[in-house]
């Protein structure tokens, strides 16, 4: 055999052995949220917006579609997306305006141990290219498509590390890559390692709007990240009072000596009953759940 021969025989061959990329199925897209209904600016009907986003993924190689009657075993992603909001937007030093599209892609399967829920956002933009309703149209156009193939990637990168291992997704925790930082991060969160909890309450730091907040703070309390408690108390300074009683129930939710003391402190001498109230609720709440795990620590056998 000619030796160019032999070395296309061998291209052909690794290609073949090459272990193919993991495909996901997923069941027919949901399109939520009031922003794709009679919106202008992108002059698309709920039902277009999905065939553009069921388009991504079949682009992306990675999704099978499934009937909804599939059978059980297949236990299908069901993904719904939201476009929480489209405008136009000025960038300094730009003479042109820019449509911006944003995208939320909520992942969530069931039927087996537990429920899985994930969620991956994105931004697309694109410069208006006419001063004119049909220029704006085509720009947000534009901008939908690019945050479309954006999220359909990002749930590739969230799929994908449900399978990496622990330590695999604490190498990916210094990738330059932000979407598989995040992704690496939220998946270490979800199986309680402990790595997590110092970048999650870096996070909670640096935030700067309620739902961020809300999300980090979620994580942390699933956590029951002890290490988070002193920096939710220093949160609370400032913020308006539905927010603390937030924050209250949080770190009554985590518990642990500080926590306790600091809602014993908050329901004696808050300025706003509401406040109060939240931390006795919170404070009682917390004693409940720690009589109730000593008791059974003790056993059946043993009175109170």
């Amino acid at each position: 055999m000619k030796p160019a021969l032999v070395l296309a025989s061998c291209v052909v061959l690794l290609g073949a052995c090459r272990p193919q990329a993991p495909r996901y199925p997923v069941a027919p897209v949901e399109v939520s949220g009031t922003t794709v209904r009679d919106n202008a600016l992108l002059g698309l009907a709920p039902e277009g917006v999905a065939t553009l986003f069921t388009e991504a993924l079949k682009s992306s190689g990675r999704f099978d579609p499934q009937a909804e009657d599939a059978p059980r075993e297949v236990r299908p992603w069901r993904l719904t997306l939201d476009v929480p909001f489209t405008r136009e937007v000025l960038k300094d030093g730009d003479p042109r305006s820019y449509a911006e599209v944003g995208a939320s892609l909520t992942l969530e399967r069931f039927g087996g141990d537990l429920p899985q829920h994930y969620e991956v956002v994105g931004l697309g933009e694109a410069p208006v290219a006419k001063d004119s309703p049909t220029g704006r149209q085509e720009a947000m156009r534009v901008a939908l498509q690019s945050v479309l193939r954006q999220v359909t990637d990002s749930a590739v990168l969230q799929l994908a590390a449900l399978e990496r291992t622990d330590d695999a997704l604490v190498q990916d925790l210094r990738a330059d890559d932000s979407r598989l930082r995040d992704v690496a991060l939220h998946t270490l969160a979800d199986r309680q390692h402990p790595a997590a909890a110092p970048l999650l309450i870096e996070q909670l730091k640096d935030a700067t709007d309620a739902d961020s907040l809300r999300k980090t703070m979620g994580t942390l309390v699933e956590m029951k990240a002890r290490t988070a408690v002193p920096v939710l108390i220093d949160l609370a300074r400032g913020k308006e009072l539905g927010f603390v009683q937030e924050i209250v129930f949080a770190v009554g939710e985590i518990g642990g000596p500080e926590a306790e003391a600091y809602l014993y402190t908050v329901a004696q001498g808050h300025d706003a009953p509401a406040v109060q109230a939240a931390a006795q609720q919170a404070l009682d709440t917390l004693y409940a759940s720690r009589k109730h795990s000593t008791a059974e620590a003790r056993g059946p056998g043993h009175a109170d």
